[in-house]
């Protein structure tokens, strides 16, 4: 299995399946032409049942927000998860699909496969810790929120045995960033604007590394793989942008300690 020369994305189509951390229901990755990822429900809908502005089909392994003219599409778990709170009425089709959703989360749940609130982001006390769960990062000029403490995040790239490296991005040997306190919102656009919890933000500085040392970051990747284009990426990267009104309950404002090297 490989990935064609000229594609969007590096990963493998195997590799795309996942579980949705809040409902535990199965999805789907794309990236989109903007190379965001999306999650898609996996399974394909008669378009006759599904209003136009909730279509999405693929072509060449890119999502794309639009019918194609086939007489199916597929629509994005993003409305359809059960946990989220939906704004408005769904379609027929939509809330059908949403409700059976909804009874496998309550199974999920039943079953003890699924705990309820375990990935809500949840924090522990400013006391016990002031390490942020999900640390925001700066880098390539701009702020990304992890899915995980810095010294957990892990290559996304497939090793020799089809399998997910296991060497961390922050790998013995290479520039650490530094945490820094700044600004939450870096331009204050109005005076209308939100007020946030806090002004200033712990942010883990990638900005004073070298170029290609931040998109080793921003791909994901351990010193082995981003010297090779060979190999593909098992995994999507964990990076999303940053929002402060998004993801207030992950800001911190005291300077965590230096995470610990991996030896």
């Amino acid at each position: 299995m490989t990935v064609a020369h000229d594609s969007p994305s590096r990963l493998l189509r195997i590799a795309q399946h996942s579980r949705c951390r809040d409902c535990g229901n199965r999805i789907s990755w794309h990236a989109t032409h903007g190379h965001q990822p999306v999650s898609l429900h996996p399974v394909e809908i008669p378009a006759a049942l599904v209003p136009a502005g909730h279509r999405w089909h693929l072509a060449s392994g890119i999502a794309h927000p639009a019918g194609d003219g086939s007489p199916w599409c597929y629509l994005a778990h993003l409305p359809l998860c059960p946990v989220r709170t939906t704004l408005g009425a769904l379609p027929p089709a939509l809330g059908d699909i949403r409700r059976r959703l909804a009874l496998n989360t309550r199974r999920l749940t039943e079953a003890g496969i699924l705990t309820p609130g375990h990935n809500t982001g949840t924090e522990p006390h400013p006391e016990e810790s002031c390490t942020p769960a999900r640390p925001v990062v700066q880098l390539l000029y701009g702020r990304y929120i992890a899915a995980t403490a810095i010294e957990d995040i892990q290559c996304v790239a497939q090793t020799m045995r089809r399998t997910r490296c296991t060497n961390p991005v922050l790998a013995p040997g290479t520039a650490p960033g530094r945490w820094t306190l700044t600004a939450a919102t870096p331009h204050r656009r109005s005076t209308q604007q939100l007020a946030l919890p806090a002004s200033d933000i712990a942010v883990y500085d990638l900005g004073h590394l070298a170029y290609s040392e931040q998109v080793r970051w921003r791909t994901q990747r351990c010193p082995t793989h981003a010297a090779t284009t060979a190999a593909p990426d098992l995994a999507l990267a964990d990076w999303e942008p940053f929002d402060p009104l998004l993801h207030h309950k992950y800001l911190a404002t005291r300077l965590p300690r230096a995470p610990r090297r991996r030896s």
